[in-house]
């Protein structure tokens, strides 16, 4: 090759590579451009953000002090209400034991007042209904004794007119 067609291939070759700079910085000014745009949107946009944000911040302080604070009287309710059952337990504990005793007292007071009342009937039986059936048993025997002699009397012709019944 000769020198000549050297050159020329080495002048297309610079050619080729100043047009790709140049290329390369008109790209360069368009991304320039558009950063320098997005960053303008992006400032506008923090700009308006930064309010909205303080506001949000300051609910989320808000949020933390009530939540702290709903969290305490929970707390506090949760203990007391625990405490209360305690003590509803405990009253019912005793209240079912102080029954329990009453239940036991007043069987017991049945059990004497069966007792005292099969004693009296046992003793009505002994002392009162006993002493009736014999005296009724002493009448009864009276009567048929008064009633055997009252038919000794009967007249001959009763006598006579009873033997024939039976001939």
């Amino acid at each position: 090759m000769d020198q000549q067609t050297l050159v020329s291939v080495m002048a297309g070759a610079i050619v080729v590579s100043a047009i790709a700079i140049v290329v390369q910085a008109f790209l360069l000014a368009g991304v320039y451009r558009a950063n320098r745009e997005t960053k303008e949107r992006i400032t506008a946009l923090v700009a308006k953000a930064e309010p909205a944000l303080e506001s949000a911040q300051k609910l989320l302080e808000e949020v933390r002090t009530r939540a702290g604070e709903i969290s305490t009287q929970t707390t506090e309710v949760l203990a007391l209400t625990r405490r209360q059952l305690v003590r509803a337990d405990e009253f019912l504990g005793e209240a079912t034991a102080r029954t329990r005793v009453q239940m036991e007292r007043l069987e017991l007071m049945l059990d004497d007042v069966v007792g005292r009342f099969q004693a009296t009937a046992a003793l009505v039986e002994s002392g009162i209904a006993r002493p009736i059936r014999q005296v009724n048993a002493l009448v009864a025997g009276i009567r048929a004794a008064l009633a055997v002699l009252a038919a000794a009397r009967t007249t001959v012709e009763q006598a006579t007119s009873d033997e024939e019944m039976f001939i």
